[in-house]
């Protein structure tokens, strides 16, 4: 049974057929739950598993437990090995997360394409949410980044939903077992070596904290909603007077737009160092001419001009 804070999660989910993200997790299971259980509104899941191929074959008997609940649920899905992704990668990132993600994200759209879908949903909730805005507040992101997660996103042209955002796991968990459900326990979510993995037990200790961040998050997302709607767009070149008229907090999102478009990314993370970088090589003509930033762009300073010299590839 669907209790109320649910069924007004996956109301908001428009009508459509919609990739849906599986890792056979309990909250990736529960929202494909969900909405199989929503079909009656119009909205058809395809379920999306990637076989990241890690934790010595542990990875592969996910992809299994996926497919079979695919079938159980009469579900059309599509499956697939990470190392077959990235053979159509231009780049391979070094970082292992960087490197799955950027995988997810490859199959994600390729899926979407080929099955002629609306997007992708995925299963982040409440408490991804406040360990997303933590771990940021750590690296010491400003507002722009502190906004956190957001239910409706568009990353190199996928639509991602997260329409689970204000739900606790528990009540996903709560959801599952109240219908018998069965998922897969991902062991290395217990790995101390990952800072996520650390701060995940504390935010369960302290409810309070993980709800302020919560609140935190939709403070700065509005803040940084009505920045971009009111920062003045910079072209391709411009004055390094051009923003002198301009009020701080509305001349750096100018610039950190301007740097996501020289990269080809919207959704890349430029932090405040960055930014605070550029504005002080707008100001101060002492600062090398020639600096290189976030997303691979290399911005040049040349008679009282700002411009990219080579921005980043596109996506």
């Amino acid at each position: 049974m669907i209790d109320e804070v649910l069924q007004r999660a996956i109301a908001n989910v428009p009508a459509g057929a919609w990739a849906v993200g599986v890792s056979g997790g309990a909250d990736s299971v529960a929202l494909l739950h969900l909405l199989h259980e929503q079909r009656a509104s119009d909205i058809s899941p395809h379920v999306v598993h990637l076989d990241h191929q890690t934790r010595a074959g542990e990875s592969a008997k996910d992809a299994e437990f996926v497919e079979r609940l695919a079938r159980r649920l009469r579900l059309r899905g599509s499956f697939a090995d990470r190392s077959d992704v990235e053979r159509n990668l231009a780049s391979v990132e070094s970082n292992p997360s960087a490197r799955y993600r950027a995988a997810r994200m490859k199959f994600f759209r390729d899926v979407v394409a080929k099955e002629q879908l609306r997007g992708v949903i995925l299963a982040h909730h409440a408490d991804d949410q406040a360990e997303t805005i933590l771990l940021r507040l750590l690296r010491g992101a400003g507002p722009a980044g502190l906004g956190g997660m957001s239910r409706e996103a568009t990353v190199c042209g996928l639509l991602i939903l997260r329409p689970l955002l204000d739900v606790p796991a528990s009540s996903l968990r709560a959801y599952l077992q109240s219908g018998g459900a069965e998922w897969r326990q991902d062991t290395s979510n217990a790995a101390t070596n990952q800072l996520r993995n650390r701060v995940r037990p504390w935010l369960r200790a302290n409810p309070k904290a993980s709800a302020a961040l919560r609140e935190l998050g939709r403070a700065c997302e509005a803040w940084t909603r009505w920045l971009r709607e009111n920062a003045p767009r910079l072209g391709e070149r411009f004055s390094v007077r051009q923003l002198d008229d301009v009020a701080p907090p509305l001349g750096r999102e100018s610039l950190r737009r301007w740097l996501r478009q020289g990269a080809g990314d919207e959704s890349i993370e430029i932090a405040p160092a960055a930014v605070e970088r550029l504005l002080e090589m707008i100001r101060d003509a002492a600062t090398p001419a020639r600096q290189d930033f976030p997303g691979g762009v290399r911005v040049r300073r040349r008679g009282g001009i700002i411009s990219a010299e080579n921005p980043g590839p596109e996506t």
